[in-house]
């Protein structure tokens, strides 16, 4: 399974199930439920039956040895994406959170216990081992400017990061490196983000988010309700970008993009 690879390849093939935020808009379920019938532990991931059959055909291709990112090519492909889409490696790389109850995957962590065990540690596994996928660090290098999306970095961003050559060609490119905020007044947009900055020290604000990502970020991506924070971001050496940030529709995101991409010189 690839949640976040597979979020933004069904979101560019118009699929996606906006209201969840995962999955496949109007899928069914009936392949989840039969399995209920025969094993225990089945029901506390929700995937559907068009969902699960992307991540059949993946597992079967790796199987035979297809790399990740050329499977990724044909899942586009097939999904009728134009856009390229790269997995940050082809190496195994897995997330393991460290919790008074024991060490768990994240999708445990965030699906099955809901992101209620206090977080005593994050380790990606794997990182240390793992190279960049063919064509992320030339992506990296030779584009006008890299957006990190307003994921979570510690859970979304942070295992990217991990990978040794990401992070030293985000730290080696010339050019603009922009972050949109996860947080929102005081509080996280979604998941677990605000518990996480806590448990690092780091505030519960744009400018706990410009923290994560230095020293290579210099542009932040601010709602219009943390506009005092442009001083502290300034202080980071971050300029700031207003706009509303809450995606509450397609219009909006449009929107906020065109915002960015006007700073950013890019039209």
């Amino acid at each position: 399974m690839s949640p976040d690879l597979d979020t933004v390849t069904y979101t560019l093939a118009g699929c996606a199930n906006r209201r969840t935020g995962w999955g496949v808009e109007r899928d069914s379920f009936r392949c989840l439920a039969a399995l209920a019938q025969f094993y225990d532990d089945s029901g506390w991931f929700h995937i559907g039956d068009r969902d699960l059959a992307t991540h059949l055909y993946r597992t079967e291709r790796l199987a035979r040895g297809i790399p990740l990112s050329a499977v990724t090519g044909e899942i586009c492909r097939r999904l009728g994406v134009r856009a390229r889409v790269l997995p940050a490696s082809n190496d195994p790389l897995r997330t393991v959170i460290d919790t008074p109850d024991g060490r768990l995957s994240l999708q445990r962590y965030l699906v099955e216990r809901r992101a209620r065990p206090a977080v005593r540690g994050i380790r990606y596994v794997g990182a240390k081992r793992a190279r960049p996928a063919p064509g992320v660090v030339r992506a990296i290098r030779e584009a006008s400017a890299v957006i990190i999306a307003p994921s979570n970095p510690f859970l979304s961003i942070g295992p990217m990061l991990a990978i040794p050559g990401i992070r030293r060609a985000l730290e080696a490119r010339p050019g603009r490196v922009a972050a949109i905020s996860p947080i929102v007044a005081g509080r996280a947009v979604s998941g677990p983000l605000a518990q996480l900055l806590r448990r690092y020290r780091l505030p519960v604000s744009p400018a706990g988010i410009a923290a994560c990502y230095r020293p290579f970020v210099d542009t932040i991506v601010l709602d219009r309700r943390d506009r005092s924070d442009t001083e502290a971001l300034a202080a980071l050496g971050c300029r700031s970008v207003v706009s509303d940030t809450l995606f509450l529709t397609p219009t909006r995101a449009v929107r906020v993009a065109h915002r960015l991409l006007e700073a950013l010189a890019l039209t």
